[in-house]
């Protein structure tokens, strides 16, 4: 017989299967002309388990490998850097990564992303340590944020499992953050300087507290993230770097 914790993750995968993430998405199926003014109506309360989460994140589109430096251009430079670093947030290890924005050489944006992957390959954002530079000083520190600390909660980044039509929270604050995802398609096309890549999940972020506000973004199988749309503006994956220090 099984377990009731078997049983329980049993129904998951199945539930999961026909688009509803038990637990951690409310999820309902949307159309490509969309403009993500989503209204979720049940309340949104994850139940996290620190025994649900593996070490580590190998989600084939979102896989985070110690010492990569995924480098970016477009209106900013942008440089993703997978360290070596853990934090535990809500009990859950979750691997940081650290993601710099510069403006003509100058740093505007520091942050620590905390990711962590659960047994269903879902990679789950547990919040994030922001800093804002001017002129080489620090202006404020707005976009942090620590799920479990003042009604802040997880959310996903990337499913385990996509699925076209699946939406998903990605944060959660009520009132302050409240960014989702939807999956549009699993085999579309990017090409940026890196090179074109096919195969791509293409997916729709957007959140209801401004619903016209509206990004597109591409990940890459073994890759991530490649391109990000907003509008006519790109940002484009233009180099990887392996084996980079801290």
């Amino acid at each position: 017989m099984l377990s009731a914790k078997s049983r329980s993750i049993g129904l998951a995968v199945a539930v999961f299967i026909v688009g509803i993430l038990v637990g951690a998405i409310l999820s309902e199926v949307i159309d490509d002309e969309d403009e993500g003014g989503l209204s979720l109506n049940d309340p949104y309360q994850p139940a996290i388990n620190p025994a649900d989460f593996v070490l580590g994140v190998n989600n084939t589109y979102f896989p985070l490998v110690p010492g990569t430096t995924l480098v970016y251009e477009g209106a900013e430079h942008v440089e993703v850097h997978v360290t070596n670093a853990s934090r535990t947030v809500m009990g859950v290890v979750c691997t940081v990564v650290r993601d710099t924005v510069s403006e003509d050489g100058a740093v505007v944006e520091d942050t620590y992303d905390w990711y962590a992957q659960d047994v269903h390959g879902n990679v789950w954002y547990f919040g994030e340590d922001s800093r804002e530079y001017e002129d080489g000083e620090l202006k404020g520190t707005a976009g942090s944020w620590e799920a479990g600390v003042d009604g802040a909660l997880p959310g996903i980044i990337m499913l385990g499992h996509p699925l076209a039509g699946v939406t998903y929270r990605q944060e959660y604050l009520k009132g302050e953050a409240e960014d989702m995802g939807a999956v549009l398609s699993l085999n579309a096309t990017a090409t940026v300087p890196l090179g074109t890549f096919h195969g791509v999940l293409r997916t729709k972020d957007f959140t209801p507290l401004e619903p016209r506000v509206l990004e597109h973004k591409y990940y890459a199988p073994g890759v991530g993230l490649v391109l990000e749309e907003e509008g006519s503006s790109r940002v484009e994956l233009t180099e990887v770097r392996t084996g980079q220090p801290d």
